[in-house]
């Protein structure tokens, strides 16, 4: 058994055991699930054994080119050389981290309590070594072990490489916080700073923790969980989020979630889970592998009894022959060309903000051929803001604004928010409103407010609340702005309007770029919303989107969805993840929208785009596509490689190193590399927002 250096994938603590530091599966330290690793590979004792092998195996070989090999002594009839013993050590020290499990397989089939397709790469090769031996082929017995056992720390030197990523993010939470307890500033493990507590985030500091902003204004830079291109802004209320950077300013942020709870632990545990979701031509590669393997093995069993009892042919000729064929018989790169290829894209799609949740939904995007979206909150920003102010009646835009803004000040309607918002933006504080300079204030459910001002009545609200509501309805600002699927009120007093106010549900600049990139890909697209017809298709018009279904309801969406199923086959429902829930579990992948901080829509989705950010849909379709693609190339040249190399086994062109150095080695270590080619997929730069 190798002694390993156990430590936390995470915080890097360094374990005497493998459960010292850890309860419950977690890392006592920064409360992350579990996970340990080996010493660096490169000072592993497998490494070390693995050069010693191929120190003794070249000056084995060099003392044969120089002639110095004299015979020692005899043994069995055999002659023993210096050579013979350095390959024999070779081949020893090689085989060393192998040979044990190997050899305990290989006496469990003998003893009818193993399969033969059960039979791993370690025995066949420990059984390749020795039989190699067996026959005096020293040479090919310590070039086996030696190559093998150098094959195995590249491989997972490979495999090391593909999973950096997800490592990268591991890292991103710093592993103590900078508190302030009993008046001073103390700098604590992460773990230990519990819920309610302040934490102080200077500018360029990670932030630790969840939390949400209670002092401070700044710049928090979220790329590097949701992708996010440009700084977001952050002032008191606003939440925050552990592994993100803040910029310019200080903030204190009020924690709202402990270590082991925040978006990015639980990012970090739905990737670990995605990696262990096996996709369908994973099942398939393992269907094909309990076949081959044992075929090989009775065709290598046969290559050697048959000819030699047969033909007369010579035993040990074909015997290595035999031995080549055991060498071929394991489908190591078969079996790793897709896990690794899925590790590599679901890693580099999280570095991306897109949380997979497992090889099964990578493998059904790259086949979906429809994409059904939610408009509001999906399409839109899901939050209304003024787009038009008309005045009227020689009135300024200004004056219609500021009376507006009075009145909504007393509202939490969304559209009173979206003034006073709009207002504020325009001059740098909302109206100020004396606490006697409105009398009567009234708002009308469903209509708008009143109220008295400066001793006449003034309003905001839609025309049924102004005594000439049929001459306002028919103004042709008011028609122009309603044709495009806006919401207008009319601002003024119970003699005459002074002007109108269109507020709209905004839409995602991305939006366009990214349904045109879903069309170009061949996507059919489609809208599925609640809102109503007018404004639906006001929306679907600027986006170039032709088919949309309108106030629906959410069992509805389900319907609709089922109807594109049996249109299309392969469908994708991206929506907020709780409203959509029902379409999204009924679609083929469902594709939660903004689902960074949200429960839910991380748990619930099959897909989760952890920023607000469309063009990932189609860096999302492109990636899968490109992960398919990749994943059959490397199970077809893996096996179009084995079956050749088999092929050339039986005419004496395949030697067993040539079957190591290219079919074991040679072919794992290119599947791999092939596979981290979906670390290099980004999204396009023309969409980004």
């Amino acid at each position: 058994m190798v002694e390993e250096v156990l430590t936390c994938r995470v915080c890097g603590e360094r374990l005497e055991g493998e459960t010292k530091g850890h309860e419950d599966g977690q890392c006592a330290r920064c409360s992350v699930t579990f996970a340990a690793e080996r010493e660096p590979l490169w000072r592993s004792r497998e490494a070390k054994l693995t050069a010693l092998s191929g120190v003794a195996l070249l000056a084995g070989l060099a003392l044969w080119i120089l002639g110095l090999d004299p015979v020692l002594l005899s043994l069995w009839g055999r002659p023993l050389t210096p050579t013979v013993l350095l390959y024999l050590l070779a081949a020893g020290l090689g085989a060393w981290s192998f040979a044990g499990g190997g050899l305990r397989k290989l006496f469990l089939l003998l003893r009818l309590r193993l399969r033969l397709t059960e039979l791993g790469i370690d025995s066949l090769m420990t059984l390749a070594i020795l039989g190699a031996i067996a026959i005096g082929e020293y040479v090919e017995a310590a070039s086996l072990a030696f190559l093998f056992s150098l094959a195995e720390l590249l491989e997972r030197y490979a495999v090391d490489r593909a999973r950096n990523s997800l490592r990268a993010l591991m890292e991103l939470a710093p592993p103590t916080a900078r508190v302030r307890r009993d008046g001073r500033e103390q700098e604590v493990p992460v773990e230990e700073v519990a819920v309610g507590e302040v934490v102080l985030v200077r500018p360029g500091d990670r932030i630790p923790l969840d939390g949400e902003v209670v002092s401070g204004q700044s710049a928090v830079d979220q790329a590097p969980i949701t992708g996010e291109s440009v700084p977001v802004e952050k002032e008191p209320g606003d939440p925050v989020y552990a592994g993100t950077i803040n910029q310019e300013g200080y903030l204190e942020v009020k924690v709202t979630k402990p270590s082991r709870d925040t978006t990015l632990a639980k990012i970090i545990h739905l990737i670990e889970e995605a990696e262990e979701q096996r996709a369908p031509i994973e099942r398939f590669v393992d269907r094909f592998a309990r076949y081959y393997t044992p075929t090989v093995v009775l065709t290598a069993i046969g290559v050697a009894a048959v000819p030699p009892l047969a033909f007369g042919a010579p035993f040990v000729d074909w015997f290595v022959r035999a031995l080549a064929l055991l060498v071929i018989a394991c489908p190591c790169a078969m079996l790793i060309s897709t896990p690794v290829s899925v590790v590599s894209a679901i890693t580099a799609a999280a570095r991306q903000g897109v949380l997979i949740k497992g090889g099964v939904y990578l493998e059904e995007v790259g086949q979906v051929r429809a994409i059904a979206l939610d408009k509001t909150g999906t399409l839109t920003r899901g939050e209304l803001v003024v787009t038009d102010v008309v005045s009227l009646n020689g009135h300024s835009e200004e004056e219609v604004l500021a009376l507006a803004a009075r009145l909504e000040t007393r509202s939490r309607h969304p559209i009173a928010r979206a003034i006073v918002r709009h207002y504020e933006h325009r001059h740098g504080a909302a109206p100020a409103v004396g606490p006697d300079e409105l009398e009567a204030f009234e708002s009308v459910t469903g209509k708008g407010v009143r109220a008295r001002w400066r001793g006449q009545t003034v309003i905001v609200g839609k025309p049924e609340l102004f005594p000439n509501a049929g001459e306002l309805e028919d103004l042709p600002p008011f028609q122009a702005l309603e044709t495009q699927a806006k919401t207008v009120v009319v601002v003024g007093t119970g003699e005459e309007p002074w002007g109108l106010i269109a507020v709209a549900d905004e839409i995602r600049p991305e939006a366009p770029a990214a349904i045109a990139a879903l069309r170009r890909l061949g996507m059919e697209v489609v809208m599925i919303t609640g809102d109503n017809e007018g404004t639906a298709r006001a929306v679907a018009r600027r986006l170039g989107i032709e088919h949309v279904h309108a106030e629906v309801l959410p069992e509805e969406k389900v319907a609709e969805i089922e109807k594109l199923l049996r249109e299309f086959g392969k469908v994708a429902m991206v929506g907020d993840g709780v409203n959509d829930a029902p379409a999204l579990a009924r679609a083929t992948v469902g594709i939660a929208m903004g689902a960074i901080g949200t429960d839910a829509a991380l748990e619930t989705a099959d897909v989760a785009l952890l920023g607000d950010d469309l063009s990932r849909l189609p860096y999302l379709i492109e990636l899968s596509r490109v992960a398919r693609r990749v994943i059959r190339q490397n199970i077809t040249s893996s096996i179009a490689v084995k079956l050749g190399l088999g092929l050339g086994v039986f005419p004496g062109w395949v030697t067993l190193v040539t079957a190591v150095l290219v079919g074991d080695m040679g072919m794992s270590l290119a599947v791999t590399g092939n596979a981290m080619r979906l670390a290099r997929v980004r999204p396009s730069p023309k969409l980004q927002a």
